[in-house]
């Protein structure tokens, strides 16, 4: 029941996956939407023009690396130049799996700038800018690794425990900007468990590889080690969840990590 008509949502790497979907909901209230990730221009393409057929007004295409902090305000910059920015999800992101022990320090570094500094630095541009005109949401796509450890996830988890840590930061420096008629200014997390997208695909592989390629079981062998809905959640999930955030009526809900994870935290 969300209005977004007149606002605009930057999504960070909404080309595919849980970005893309959160972009269509956002879309579907009448957001228009800055559009971004590492993309070809076909890709691009396609991204803007299934969410305009969800009901954005517009939407462009932004194509910034994140790895580069300098970019990731520059990208805030430019989207906001071309409309004002009330809505930020930072929704790009990477893993790598290894021990700590084989981890190479170059790909912990880059884990680290995509998963976590970019999110500080577009932070750092939005929310100003949602405090003068007394309404923003910034809703930072964590991970259930934001609230609990697996093991050969060292970086990941270290990015997501910082972007929950830095989230809470940015909502208590924010709480008081705006009104309960404005909306207020929020800063949240989600924080999803085993969800259908493409960075778990090497995980599910792994474990299908045990049961004779069997992809089905694969899921099955994963989701039953940590989440006790034996469920995966669709990206669609995500994103019916960041838009009810962006209603109004959640003003006083900042500072919250919310676990999308069929129990996984609760056990």
């Amino acid at each position: 029941m969300t209005d977004l008509a007149g606002k605009c949502a930057l999504v960070t790497g909404s080309v595919q996956g849980i970005g893309l979907e959160i972009a269509r909901a956002l879309a579907s209230a009448g957001a228009a939407i800055a559009v971004h990730g590492l993309a070809d221009a076909a890709q691009a393409e396609a991204a803007c023009a299934a969410l305009i057929d969800a009901g954005a007004p517009e939407a462009r295409f932004f194509g910034h690396d994140l790895s580069d902090p300098n970019a990731a305000g520059r990208l805030v910059q430019e989207a906001a130049a071309w409309r004002p920015i009330d809505i930020l999800v930072n929704n790009a992101g990477i893993q790598h799996t290894a021990s700590i022990a084989d981890m190479p320090m170059e790909t912990f570094q880059r884990i680290l700038s995509i998963n976590l500094t970019a999110a500080f630095a577009t932070m750092q541009a939005a929310l100003p800018g949602m405090a003068a005109r007394g309404y923003g949401r910034v809703i930072n796509i964590a991970s259930v690794h934001g609230l609990v450890a697996s093991v050969n996830k060292a970086p990941y988890v270290a990015s997501k425990f910082g972007l929950v840590g830095m989230s809470r930061v940015a909502a208590l420096e924010y709480a008081a900007a705006g009104s309960r008629e404005s909306g207020g200014v929020t800063v949240n997390c989600i924080c999803p468990g085993w969800t259908e997208t493409a960075i778990i695909e090497p995980q599910i592989a792994a474990r299908a590889a045990l049961h004779g390629g069997d992809r089905s079981a694969g899921v099955a062998d994963l989701l039953a080690e940590k989440q006790p809905s034996r469920r995966t959640s669709v990206a669609a999930e995500i994103g019916a969840l960041a838009l009810w955030l962006c209603n109004p009526i959640a003003h006083n809900l900042t500072g919250a990590s919310i676990p999308v994870d069929g129990g996984w935290t609760a056990q």
